[in-house]
């Protein structure tokens, strides 16, 4: 499939932390020719250390920093799909970056699959407290606007599986006219 954008072959996925950027994320870049960048996942390799250890040694602040020159970097290259982080549209540069370096789509799903399937992971530092499920329907309430704000189309992801998932985000794609 050809992309049809006057951006150089890029597309940002963005939406909350358990929604399937990153797995749905490889597999419509296969289907788009594109390479798969996950943005935690390099922040991890450019920093040597892990997401969690960040947080702990430099807060959050610390993190969105390390977030922000990566993500300026990722969305300059060309031939790319890159899965953000849930908070990366937290930060005004960063969704000027999104918005104007390339096609940005929204992946969207219930808070109740979100806690699902966020529940046995340890690696995500804001979820590591007594209420996970407060913080991720505070996260989506906060979010939400900013991901509306920033994406070119918006898929419901629910709990359909991942193929499925990546099919229609295909179809928007086309309808929207963004891939021939």
């Amino acid at each position: 499939m050809r992309i049809n954008s006057p951006h150089p072959r890029r597309v940002f996925l963005v939406g909350p932390m358990g929604v399937g950027k990153t797995t749905i994320g490889k597999m419509l870049a296969r289907e788009l020719d594109l390479k798969f960048v996950d943005c935690d996942q390099e922040i991890e390799r450019r920093s040597g250390a892990n997401i969690a250890w960040i947080f702990d040694v430099e807060g959050e602040s610390g993190f969105r920093h390390r977030e922000t020159h990566v993500l300026d970097d990722l969305t300059r290259q060309d031939n790319v799909l890159i899965a953000t982080g849930g908070g990366a549209v937290l930060n005004v540069h960063n969704r000027r970056c999104l918005k104007n370096r390339g096609i940005v789509v929204h992946l969207d799903t219930e808070v109740n699959l979100l806690v699902k399937r966020t529940a046995k992971d340890k690696k995500r530092p804001l979820l590591q407290n007594a209420d996970p499920r407060g913080v991720l329907e505070k996260l989506k309430k906060d979010r939400d606007p900013l991901y509306k704000e920033v994406s070119d189309i918006h898929v419901f992801v629910g709990d359909s599986s991942s193929r499925k998932a990546v099919t229609q985000t295909l179809n928007k794609l086309a309808s929207a006219g963004f891939i021939k």
